[in-house]
């Protein structure tokens, strides 16, 4: 059934988030920080039983020169420069194995798929932090300092230094996809890094952060509200931090043409988040409705639609 606001009030939604005034000095700073370390990107060749694709373990340094891991798949035999799809996974998961996602390859991308520090993969995460609600979402969320998104949306933006730094790949053709959790880091990334070709955001989590504590009925962000009431006097230092990293203020500042997508009877990321982060979006946009879909809004109709669409947009010029 439908979770949140239909399909005409989701036309006329607008969020009220309101970035902080040094939102951007805060993420200038941080990416400086990053980038004083060099990316170090080692490539590992790996064995797999793939005729077509060529796969590499991936190393980078990501914030705080921590290395972040991922794959890279190539198409064997086809001559750069490519154009590059860095993907960004869903909530608690992680790059998966070598052998899966081989459609961005097999299209004649080079692919990255980064391994999300601190989750279900193999990327840990060093630094500490306080008190923190089951899961993710509310880990070091006492300042903007030490909440985990900083680390991940940095590990983010350094994961497009990465891939540009690999021969075989043409810098001005990279574009920043996810789903779930992996939309709302495209999105950071699109707005770190202001010069990707392209985002697709499928499902877009980590928008809209007030208006989804209120809402959602549904893990992940049913810990940001058990958080609140186990600590009933933080909500207003909670939401300030939090601004810091809403996908509506990344959406706000991102300028790539961007092609969204939501199923209407999603319960784990409300519509209306998305759509909060869509109309905010500042570049060229689209967004594909789903009415009886849940969390996986289009999927491989989205997987269609956004192949067909990267094709003109990454080409070769």
């Amino acid at each position: 059934m439908l979770t949140d606001l239909g399909r005409d009030a989701l036309w006329e939604y607008r969020s009220d988030y309101a970035a902080p005034a040094d939102f951007d000095t805060f993420w200038a700073s941080t990416l400086t920080e990053a980038r004083a370390h060099e990316i170090g990107v080692r490539l590992t060749p790996v064995e797999t039983p793939l005729r077509l694709i060529d796969v590499f373990d991936v190393t980078f340094a990501g914030f705080g020169g921590h290395p972040v891991r991922g794959w890279l798949k190539l198409p064997r035999g086809v001559e750069g420069p490519l154009p590059a799809i860095v993907q960004f996974h869903g909530y608690g998961g992680s790059r998966g194995s070598e052998l899966e996602q081989l459609h961005w390859a097999a299209a004649g991308y080079a692919h990255l798929q980064v391994d999300v520090r601190g989750q279900g993969g193999v990327t840990p995460d060093p630094a500490g932090s306080g008190p923190a609600y089951p899961g993710h979402l509310t880990r070091g969320i006492e300042s903007r300092e030490t909440y985990v998104y900083r680390r991940i949306f940095t590990d983010a933006a350094r994961a497009v230094d990465a891939v540009r730094a690999i021969s075989c790949v043409d810098p001005a053709r990279v574009a920043v996809v996810g789903n779930s959790q992996g939309g709302g880091i495209a999105l950071a990334a699109a707005a770190l890094v202001p010069d990707v070709a392209a985002v697709h955001a499928q499902a877009p989590f980590l928008c809209d952060f007030r208006r989804a504590s209120l809402v959602a009925g549904q893990r992940p962000y049913t810990e940001l509200t058990g958080y609140l009431a186990m600590h009933r006097t933080q909500s207003r230092s909670v939401f300030t931090v939090l601004s810091y990293f809403d996908g509506v203020g990344f959406a706000s500042r991102a300028a790539a043409p961007a092609w969204f997508s939501v199923g209407l009877m999603d319960d784990i990321v409300p519509p209306s988040t998305v759509f909060g982060a869509y109309h905010a979006y500042r570049g060229p946009k689209e967004i594909a409705v789903w009415d009886y879909s849940a969390h996986e809004a289009g999927g491989e109709d989205d997987l269609r639609a956004v192949l067909d669409a990267f094709g003109p947009v990454l080409a070769e010029q």
